[in-house]
């Protein structure tokens, strides 16, 4: 496969891998302004709103690690453009649900589909490019991307003044059919067939546990999957933190979404500016680190401040902007681990924020939720254990002999 330069990629090419990436951010953030019109129709309670979250998430998560070594077995494309067409059939399902049940159920569904092109796009990314180049490209990528969370929201807003709230699931299903055709026209097949994988059961499992047993591996995916859920406690209550924390309306989620995703993007731009400059080791430390610390002054600012705007979102921005400038390098050193399977290792890498998030949004942020102390300290906590794994992983690769690029 003939290795490209970022700066020589296409626009369409990095326009079209963001998109795959915010199918995500789409699936969980257009919807939360809805959520109080959703609640008047199926007459049900906060708390049950918030398995519209939580059940797609776990859908997603239990698929994931199977989207990869498929797409190892018959090709990038194929897995991309089938999950891309199930999803928008998933969603015209959403809209037309006359009931919570029977959403949760066309949930479901999206979860399952969503991953093929949100978890594909980054194993085509270090298939197109090397090193530093790869992450120039992750971070690009995750600049754009990084919009989503903050645009989904008012795009629901937008969306809710024209119409009831099945609009956004139309709206979620006609970008997923949108973005298959861009997936055809522009995206090569980046793993060609001689360098494809059995496709049959038991291969595919060799090759996710090969992954999944490396301790190596495992560290630094337990270490991002920690930071950014401090991060995401903020996302999966966003439906609570600003209307019934902050106590604003439907129309007021950019108030937390846009400082924060700015957060993002100005972390992705840091890692895509550092790379090749600074070692990967360093910038995902320094990324970590400033996390933690914006965690601490996150819990500062609630218990001096409470539920006020601007402070309420000054720590969740902050974090955003660490786990931002260290996710785009550790995605790229966790696919390096195992070339052969990219797949499988992007499968991996991806069901475990996944799966940990989801627990987040269904167990963990309706008890925290009840101020913006609990929830800081939450937050923080999960930093904590993410940074501690990541120092352990560097303890374990300090010998020279056994560190590699990460």
């Amino acid at each position: 496969m003939p290795r490209s330069s970022p700066g020589r990629a296409g626009v369409l090419l990095t326009l079209v891998l963001a998109g795959m990436s915010m199918l995500g951010p789409f699936s969980i953030d257009t919807p939360f302004p809805a959520f109080a019109q959703m609640r008047g129709d199926f007459g049900v309670g906060a708390e049950q709103m918030q398995l519209v979250v939580s059940a797609y998430m776990l859908a997603f998560a239990v698929m994931t690690p199977f989207h990869g070594p498929l797409s190892d077995a018959i090709g990038r494309k194929p897995v991309i453009i089938g999950a891309l067409t199930a999803y928008a059939m998933a969603s015209v399902g959403c809209a037309l649900s006359p009931n919570l049940s029977v959403l949760l159920f066309f949930r479901v569904l999206q979860g399952l589909s969503a991953g093929g092109s949100t978890i594909i796009g980054r194993t085509i990314i270090r298939d197109l490019f090397d090193g530093p180049e790869a992450q120039r490209m992750m971070s690009r990528v995750m600049m754009i991307f990084g919009l989503a969370p903050a645009v989904a929201p008012i795009i629901g807003g937008l969306l809710l003044r024209v119409g009831p709230w099945p609009a956004i699931f139309w709206f979620i299903g006609g970008f997923a059919l949108l973005l298959g055709a861009a997936v055809v026209a522009v995206i090569p097949e980046t793993h060609p067939a001689e360098r494809r994988r059995p496709l049959r059961l038991g291969p595919m499992l060799s090759d996710l546990w090969q992954v999944a047993r490396s301790g190596e591996f495992e560290r630094m995916s337990w270490a991002i999957t920690f930071v950014f859920a401090g991060q995401f406690i903020y996302i999966g209550a966003a439906a609570i933190f600003v209307v019934d924390l902050l106590g604003k309306g439907e129309g007021d989620f950019w108030m937390f979404f846009v400082p924060m995703i700015s957060g993002v993007i100005v972390g992705s731009w840091i890692s895509g500016r550092a790379a090749g400059r600074v070692s990967a080791r360093l910038l995902i430390t320094v990324g970590f680190s400033f996390s933690a610390a914006a965690a601490v002054l996150g819990v500062l600012l609630a218990v001096a401040f409470g539920p006020v705007l601007p402070w309420a979102v000054v720590g969740p921005s902050l974090i955003a902007l660490g786990s931002g400038t260290a996710f785009p390098t550790i995605q790229v050193a966790l696919l390096d681990l195992f070339p052969s399977v990219r797949g499988a290792a992007a499968s991996v890498a991806g069901v475990m924020p996944l799966a940990t998030n989801a627990v987040i949004a269904s167990a963990v942020a309706p008890i925290v939720t009840g101020s913006v102390t609990a929830l800081a300290l939450t937050s923080l906590a999960l930093i904590v254990l993410g940074c501690l794994l990541w120092v352990w992983h560097l303890a374990a690769t300090a010998d020279p002999s056994r560190a590699t690029s990460q």
